[in-house]
């Protein structure tokens, strides 16, 4: 039997940032080691709590949570996303805080530390604004260079974006950190827009996995808001799980559809501020090329997901 992959997730819990984590601990094929938390959808002190409450809920409180970047690197982010999430970042539930505190170093530091140790390639699963990794490859970047891949949802090819009519919010929130990452020489996936804007999880699918326990239960409930807001913003009765398809994939390499592009943010101050340029006009051999996900299989994709997180009740049962 194969080991499970060591797994770092970095991130702004977020709804669907909470589901994806979720997701990893329902998964065996990957081992998480590490979380670290940055701002994004609401300030860094509620991301951090909120990884933390969120692992106590799936019965891993033995993860530790390093909290990382308060800002972008340089220009503010305009603005949270309180209006999609609920003021503090979980759709209005509040979990049971977590027994442990967050750990008391950076998240830079703890994932060079972890990086550094492993024996094996680690994956790193970014779901959030890219500050954590564009601070990463300049302090450490020998650190850096032995995450064995990278999985960012951020970014479109050809769907334009959803917090502007050019940018994706991850990217938006800090653009110049996402140009770093995206042009840098690390194996990356690139999950954007193109293929999580069709994964849409339907109200039955909800209703299957808040059926199996309290931990489903719970996971339902903080979707609530999420339901709320595609009525209102798209008129539709599922949610787009941004987070959670990008953690399929780093969970299952392959489950996307990926081809080789050249990608650069645009970071000048105008209105395509965040833009992720893709290059479609030819597969890319570059170094710093990356692996952009162009196809999905919207139906096999959510019931990966609905199906964990089905059975994380009894995993967390079984671990109490």
């Amino acid at each position: 039997m194969t080991s499970p992959v060591p797994l770092v997730i970095d991130t702004d819990p977020g709804i669907d940032d909470a589901l994806a984590i979720l997701l990893a601990l329902a998964s065996p094929e990957v081992d998480l080691r590490l979380v670290t938390t940055v701002h994004g959808n609401v300030e860094l002190a509620q991301t951090t709590d909120n990884a933390l409450r969120v692992l106590h809920l799936g019965g891993r409180s033995d993860v530790p949570v390093a909290p990382g970047a308060a800002e972008s690197l340089i220009h503010p982010q305009p603005e949270r996303a309180g209006h999609v999430h609920g003021t503090a970042g979980l759709g209005g539930v509040t979990l049971p805080p977590s027994p442990v505190a967050a750990d008391p170093r950076p998240a830079v530091v703890a994932l060079a530390e972890l990086l550094s140790t492993s024996p094996v390639p680690v994956t790193v699963a970014a779901i959030g604004p890219l500050t954590n990794l564009a601070l990463l490859l300049r302090t450490y970047p020998a650190a850096a260079a032995r995450i064995g891949r990278l999985v960012v949802m951020g970014g479109s090819a050809a769907r334009g974006g959803n917090v502007t009519a050019a940018a994706e919010f991850n990217v938006w929130a800090d653009p110049e950190a996402a140009h770093a990452v995206l042009t840098s020489a690390l194996p990356t996936v690139m999950v954007g827009l193109d293929v999580t804007l069709p994964t849409v999880l339907g109200e039955e699918d909800i209703a299957r996995f808040a059926a199996a326990g309290p931990v489903g239960a719970q996971a339902a409930a903080i979707l609530q808001q999420y339901l709320a807001h595609a009525r209102t913003a798209y008129g539709t009765g599922g949610v787009v799980v941004h987070d959670a398809l990008a953690l399929t994939e780093a969970i299952v390499p392959g489950t996307l559809t990926t081809v080789r592009r050249n990608v650069v943010v645009d970071t000048t101050l105008g209105a395509g501020r965040g833009q992720t340029l893709v290059d479609r006009r030819t597969v890319s051999s570059a170094a710093t090329a990356v692996e952009v996900a162009e196809g999905v299989h919207p139906d096999a994709a959510v019931e990966f997901l609905v199906s964990r997180l089905s059975g994380l009740d009894a995993l967390v049962g079984r671990s109490s």
